[in-house]
This record gives structure tokens, sequence and C-alpha cells, in this order.
């Protein structure tokens, strides 16, 4: 919250003095011509000093890395970030992930009731460590990507010694007994039928699949419903034993941390953890982008959902930052909104002008080396074919005519959005872990309001040029499509009469 009040505090004095116009300036200040013959005086903004705790980093012998920002906060979040995800599977295996993140512990709901299910340790019961956490009033959860798998937990500051020692056990000492496979097994199950409700969800997925044709990516984190019947105990014990090493691991903590309580808490609970072997860690497998598509079509479905996307640059390549400005311009819109024709977004003008869809998201999805740019939307049958035609004449006009101011907008709302997100221990925790693995280092966020304040519109549209025109799309799509245009006229309608 320090950057947040910070950031406001530079804007208050950048803003003009609201007092009775003058028509000459006063000594040692600014004069801002506001009409014929009136001036309007501001004091010259001074510079502003973000007060952002330090991101203190420190490794242990085994390679694993110890993170944490200290901000003075009664409350801290600490958690495992693991580089190992889907994309480490095989067609084998695919899901074991995700099943070995269920069987540490999950949260569940029953509609207005959260809980935790934790499975039993060597040195703790079920009962004695859910018993444990509540005493505590804290609360862990977890979470698998395709590239990471996350362990965390929210706790009073002074409960954080028991909270890694909580984070260790349930790691490294998970009993993995039969009948806690057997039920874990279930809850997957029934998991992936309520996933199957989400069109956005399923929509991601295939776009995944068509884009990531036979490659770890285009599998999907909860792995296939075979897979899932017949992952065991082995399964499982052999991914912990290939990739829960400590050069792949992140010991992350935000709020009120000490640093070197932090670090003498790793080395005592997480540096018996292995290191490298020899041969090195496993290798990221390579995953291909194929332009090409995947069509459902259910005409009993009310409204279409369809995904439209190419391929786009990996977390640390230069181009990530432009092509993130470049999705805070489309923006995002549905029906409640307001505005009208007074949206930011001009994607979102003609959208609600002309009633093109219900809502549509832009997206920029990023992993490693890869990475997806597009638009995800939901419209009606007869709207189809207009809206995708907006779309990409929305895209067009990104490579070829937009304007510097949009792009300063873009680039202040994309900061906002940044410092915005950082509200609590808990998602300043995550982006510590996160950007841990993804640039082995945190970036400031100087550094980073440095970089995006970069970018103007030449960079703008030569950065979208470079990965929209003339590309062959990935397009995923559910329900009455049937107006859907075809995909040859869908590649067609990324090229254009270059001047």
């Amino acid at each position: 919250m320090a950057a947040s009040t910070s950031r406001l505090a530079a804007q208050r004095l950048l803003l003009p003095w609201t007092g009775r116009l003058a028509r000459g300036c006063a000594p040692g200040s600014r004069c801002l011509h506001v009409g014929t013959g009136r001036f309007r005086p501001t004091k010259a903004a001074t510079k502003v000093v973000l007060n952002v705790p330090e991101t203190k980093v420190s490794p242990l012998e085994n390679g694993l890395q110890v993170a944490s920002e200290d901000s003075g906060l009664s409350t801290c979040t600490v958690g495992l970030w693991i580089d190992a995800g889907s994309r480490y599977e095989n067609e084998k295996n695919n899901g074991t992930a995700h099943f070995l993140e269920h069987m540490a512990f999950k949260a569940r709901s029953t509609l207005t009731l959260l809980y935790i299910l934790f499975q039993g340790t060597k040195k703790r019961s079920q009962l004695d460590l859910e018993l444990e956490i509540e005493n505590m009033g804290a609360h862990l959860n977890a979470y698998t990507s395709r590239e990471q798998t996350v362990y965390y937990a929210k706790a009073f500051s002074k409960d954080l010694p028991r909270a890694v020692e909580i984070l260790a056990d349930i790691i490294q000492n998970s009993t993995l007994g039969e009948a806690e496979i057997e039920r874990e097994r279930g809850v997957i199950l029934r998991e992936m039928q309520e996933v199957e409700t989400n069109l956005q969800e399923v929509v991601f997925d295939y776009l995944h699949a068509t884009a990531y044709q036979n490659t770890a990516l285009g599998r999907t984190i909860l792995g296939p419903t075979e897979n899932i019947k017949s992952i065991n105990r082995n399964d499982l014990v052999e991914y912990i034993t290939t990739h829960y090493k400590g050069p792949r691991m992140v010991l992350a903590a935000a709020g009120g941390v000490c640093h070197d309580e932090l670090l003498d808490l790793a080395k005592s609970h997480f540096g018996s953890l292995p290191c490298a072997p020899e041969g090195g860690l496993p290798a990221l497998p390579p995953c291909s982008f194929t332009g090409s598509e995947i069509r459902i079509r259910d005409d009993k479905m009310p409204l279409a959902h369809i995904a439209v996307s190419v391929e786009a640059a990996g977390w640390c390549h230069p181009d990530t930052i432009p092509l993130m400005v470049a999705n805070t311009l489309i923006g995002n819109w549905d029906r409640s909104l307001g505005g009208g024709v007074n949206l930011s977004s001009k994607l979102a003008q003609v959208a609600c002008h002309g009633n093109l869809c219900h809502s549509f998201q832009s997206f920029n999805t990023c992993y490693t080396d890869t990475g997806l740019w597009g638009l995800y939307m939901v419209c009606e049958p007869s709207t189809i074919q207009d809206m995708v035609h907006s779309v990409q004449r929305e895209w067009i006009r990104l490579c070829t005519s937009v304007s510097e101011s949009e792009v300063a907008r873009a680039k202040n709302l994309l900061k906002t959005n940044m410092l915005l997100q950082l509200d609590g221990s808990t998602p300043i925790c995550e982006d510590i872990g996160r950007q841990m693995l993804c640039y082995k280092r945190r970036i400031p966020i100087p550094e980073l309001e440095a970089r995006i304040e970069a970018i103007d519109a030449q960079t703008l549209r030569d950065v979208c040029t470079k990965y929209i025109y003339d590309k062959r799309p990935a397009v995923a799509a559910i329900g009455p499509i049937e107006q859907l245009p075809e995909y040859n006229r869908i590649c067609s309608g990324m090229s254009w009469s270059r001047a």
C-alpha cells in the first residue's frame, strides 16, 4: 500500500492548481496555457521516492532461493514456489502434479462453509494437523499451473516458524497412503466435472490443445480421466523425486517477516532437500505453436464462446512488456459496464455501439519460452462474424495507426493495475515467488515502470506487427458457431495491404 500511497501523492503534485487564474506566473512555478491570455501556475513536481520495502534474496547450499519483503504487518504469507507443473509431465503421467498438490492439502467449499482437509504426515495425523491450523487461525492452500506448483500459508507473523515447519512437513513427509489416494482420486474426478461447466476454462484448454499440439503445453492441468483413474503411489513418489529439487524451489514470504529468521527456518526445514543431480535437472520440453482451430458446434447453447490467439513471447523476452501494454489497450468489456461511446477502449466502443457481444477479454498468457496473446469473447450467434471482424480490424489498427495518447493511457493503466494487485501480503508473496522462478530475481517497481514508460507508439506498432501481421492464429470455439468465419478467412484477416 505504501507504493500506492506514494503514487497518489505524486499524482496530486502534478494536478493543476484549481484557484483563480492568473495572468502571470509566480517565480519558481510552471505555467500551463489553458486559453487565450489565461495561465494556471503549478508548483514543479518534486521527485517522489517509492516507499517500497526491499526484497531480500538468499540462496541455500542446495540451490533453494529464500526471498522476502518485510512490510511490518502483523500477518504474513509464506509459500513454496516450485518450478514443476503439468508441462513437465508426459502423456502417461499427465495430471500427476495436480494430483500431488491435492494429496498435500486442498481447500474445499460446501455452500458457504470453507474448510481445509489435509493428508496426514509422518509427524502429524490428519486430525492433529487440522486442529493445529485451526488453533493458529491460519489459512493454507495450494494450486497448480502449467509451469508451477505452489503451496502457501497465511498466518500471524508470530506464527511464521510454525507455518514454515508445517509447509516443510506436508511437502517432505506426506504419507501418500492408499486410502488418501483413493479419496483424492474421487475428489479430482468430481472437480473435473465442475470444470467442464466453466466454459471459459474449457475454451482455454481447447485453445492450448490446438495451439500446442502434441506438446506438454497442449495437455490439461488436471489430466485425462483415464490417467486420474490409474495414477498410483509410485507415480507420485517418482514425480517428487524427479522434480522437487532445491534449485527448482523458492521459499517466498511477505508481510511481517524478518529475512534472517526466514533464512534460518529455511536452512533448518528445507536444507535437506536434494540438490540437482550430476546430469542436471530435466530439460524443459520444447513446445511449438501451431496455427489451427478446434470447433465444437452445439446449437442448443444460447451463446458462443470463442478464443482467438497468436503466439506471443515468453517471460524474459524484451517484447513481453510491449505486448502487455497492447493487451491493456484492448482491455475488456461486458454489458454490465456503462460508458457507451465514451469508453477508453476502441473495441469496447464498437462492441457496445453495435451490440456485438455480451463480453470480451483480452489476454496475454506467458510461459518460459512462449505465450498466447489474444482475445476471448462471448457472443450471440448472429453477431459472431461482425465481432471477429471488429477484433481483427482493431488488431490491424494496433499495427498501423495506434496513437501516442492511446499508448500513454494504456501504460498508465498497466502501471496502476500492477500496483493495485500488490495489495496485501498474499499477492505480494505470490509476485515474489513467481518472479523469482521466471526471472531469477524480483524486478523492482521503479525498473518495471521505467521499462513500461520507455514504450512509445512506434515501438508498439512494430512489436504488434511482428506478432500479428500475416500470422496463422489458434482458434477455439464452442456453442452455436455456424456464423464463425472459416479458418482460412480468419487467417486472411491477419494480413492487409502495407503502404
